[in-house]
């Protein structure tokens, strides 16, 4: 095997692989993959770590295999073999299904539909394992990761010259440097943000869940987290190469997205805060469509950025390049739109303007003279997978409601209002606050598993069947965050509820391709995930999917009924993880249990396989 290269901060892949296994020895009976190399230089942590793991039976009561007949087959289906799955060619090393872009250029261009999701069929489905590049790394720590990514993982340039003057990133040897610039902040994000501050309530904790639309390299949602504001950022895979990969390699929550003719995928009246900067969006086109959904996901008394043009187009048309009546029209009628969502213009500030969502917008629409405001009539403002945009305003909540939250960090654990008001129909008061002693609980446990846990090791983090949220916030710490996964097909839409306690999350359907690029999770949690959708896609195809976007050497940890896992077992013998199935933390007889996986380090070139391109 090849050398593995070193990191901007001397770590090599091979000290990582230690330290995993210093966190998982008491169940892993596949260390082979680690075995031939030893310490890295400079890796402190690892070397502390193995100092402290001389017992490796900190929970014997969990293993599995001595409870079910004491071989790792003993429980398996008749038919045995294991089918290995092969690389797939090096061209797919940053293949992302649903954004791919050969098949972007087929749809067609207006209001972005080629920019939206358009997954592949069935019949054309990659089922091959997604190659790291050679030479891949791990990011850097928090917040180490901010300001650096190195240039092996995400190897393209383009940026750095199409925004030398902008700040956004910069080449240095082999990282790349951001310097928290962007362009309408080329003097840095920390400026630009205390500027939003002196308006919006950004430092005590009011305003926690933040949309950037049209992110970039997302180092708006990067400082933010410094203030313990935690932002949703996505951009369209487009000409501005790598954007969103950037930001996830920088540690900051971010999605492949785009506003164009589909509803977010965000529940009503989530977010704190919005935010534009130089998105290049019409907001104003089509009656102003795209105002009305952010209106639909910003929550009453929440804030609306917009920053670059047209704001103070008197004084920038000329630099715009860009003729005065366009401009004054544009601005315009965003105002108007604004003024029919009842936002309130709190501030017009050189080229930032921020309006805010009242509290009570229906009276408020009420009290306007000759109100031309069209209501929508869906009855549930959350459904909007797939679903097109319309031009309609989303009701606000019944006034009889009170849908107020406490400032961050409290409303993580208050009883969120949709549960409070019975909003979140068969969940109670009393089942919510069960449901976080059993995510303590579990957490707990997975903390004995896997040691990295809160070590910083893991810094994006993905659970794939979210619920209320239990999981994400036992793990919520500076030096982590939860990207929460409300499946399209869960029995209950609670995604609502995670916003409301200051977390962030996303719909999907796992039976396609999650909108991020190959390697951005450091951990993925699915939690009776394969139950879920066990008669609607096959489980390779959601295993390759979590495949494609595990770093090497990510921990996945996967809690379902034993006769799913050990279906799920039989995969993933094929997948190049390293694997372990366990009991229930409640003892042998419950039939739910618990695998954990680490996916092995190799890149492209650097295994004795050949690739394939099998489809």
């Amino acid at each position: 095997m090849a050398n593995k290269p070193v990191s901007g901060d001397n770590r090599t892949r091979s000290s990582v692989s230690i330290f995993i296994i210093a966190g998982l020895c008491c169940f892993f009976y596949l260390l082979g993959a680690w075995q031939r190399s030893g310490f890295g230089k400079g890796d402190n942590i690892a070397l502390e770590v193995t100092k402290t793991t001389d017992d490796c039976n900190v929970m014997p009561n969990l293993n599995f295999e001595s409870h079910h007949g004491g071989q790792p087959g003993s429980v398996d289906e008749p038919d045995s073999k294991v089918k290995e799955i092969k690389p797939c060619d090096a061209q797919y090393t940053d293949y992302t299904p649903c954004q791919d872009q050969s098949r972007a250029m087929t749809f067609p261009r207006e209001n972005m539909n080629y920019r939206e999701r358009h997954c592949p069929p069935q019949e054309e489905k990659l089922h091959c394992l997604i190659p790291a590049p050679k030479g891949y790394v791990t990011p850097f720590s928090w917040p180490k990761s901010r300001d650096y990514v190195p240039y092996a993982n995400a190897p393209y340039k383009s940026l750095t010259v199409e925004k030398a003057i902008q700040n956004w990133i910069q080449y240095e040897g082999d990282v790349f440097r951001f310097p928290g610039g962007g362009t309408q902040f080329p003097q840095g994000a920390d400026k630009y943000i205390d500027q939003l501050a002196s308006v919006i309530p950004i430092d005590n904790g009011v305003v926690r869940t933040a949309l950037d639309t049209g992110c970039g390299v997302a180092s708006w949602g990067a400082y933010l987290w410094k203030k313990n504001v935690i932002a949703m950022s996505f951009a369209p895979r487009d000409s501005h190469e790598a954007q969103v990969q950037f930001a996830l390699e920088r540690g900051v929550p971010a999605v492949i997205g785009v506003l164009g003719t589909i509803k977010m995928p965000y529940p009503a009246r989530a977010f704190d805060m919005a935010h534009c900067s130089r998105c290049l969006i019409p907001w104003g086109a089509a009656d102003g469509i795209l105002m009305m959904e952010v209106d639909r996901v910003l929550r009453p008394g929440g804030y609306w950025v917009l920053s670059g043009p047209p704001i103070n187009w008197k004084n920038n048309y000329k630099a715009w390049q860009r003729p005065e009546d366009e401009l004054r029209e544009e601005q315009k009628k965003i105002e108007e739109v604004a003024k029919l969502l009842c936002w309130e213009k709190k501030s017009e500030n050189g080229e930032i303007a921020i309006w805010q969502k009242r509290m009570d917008a229906d009276s408020c629409r009420a009290a306007q003279e000759n109100s031309r405001a069209t209501f929508c009539e869906s009855a549930d403002p959350d459904d909007v997978w797939y679903k097109k945009m319309e031009t309609c305003i989303t009701r606000s909540p019944n006034p009889n409601i009170d849908e107020t939250l406490k400032p961050f960090p409290q409303r993580l654990n208050e009883v969120p209002p949709r549960i409070a008001s019975g909003s979140v129909s068969g969940i109670s008061v009393e089942q919510y606050q069960e449901d976080n002693r059993k995510w303590k609980k579990h957490v707990s446990v997975y903390k004995k598993i896997n040691k990295l846990l809160d070590s910083g090791r893991y810094r994006n983090i993905l659970d794939m069947n979210a619920g209320l949220g239990g999981f994400a916030a036992e793990l919520t710490s500076p030096k982590t965050w939860v990207m929460n996964v409300m499946p399209t097909i869960a029995k209950k839409n609670t995604l609502g509820v995670i916003y409301e306690r200051g977390m962030i999350g996303i719909y999907h359907d796992w039976c396609e391709a999650f909108s991020t690029y190959p390697r951005t999770y450091d951990l993925i949690h699915a939690n009776g995930v394969f139950s879920l959708y066990k008669d609607k896609c096959d489980f390779e195809d959601i295993l390759l999917e979590m495949d494609r976007i595990l770093r090497p050497e990510g921990a996945v940890i996967v809690r379902d009924e034993v006769d799913v896992l050990v279906k799920v077992r039989k995969i993933i013998g094929g997948m190049r993880w390293d694997f372990k199935l366990m009991d229930h933390e409640d003892g042998p007889l419950i039939p739910e249990k618990i695998l954990i996986a680490v996916k092995q380090y190799w890149t492209v070139g650097d295994n004795n396989n050949n690739s394939t391109s099998t489809r």
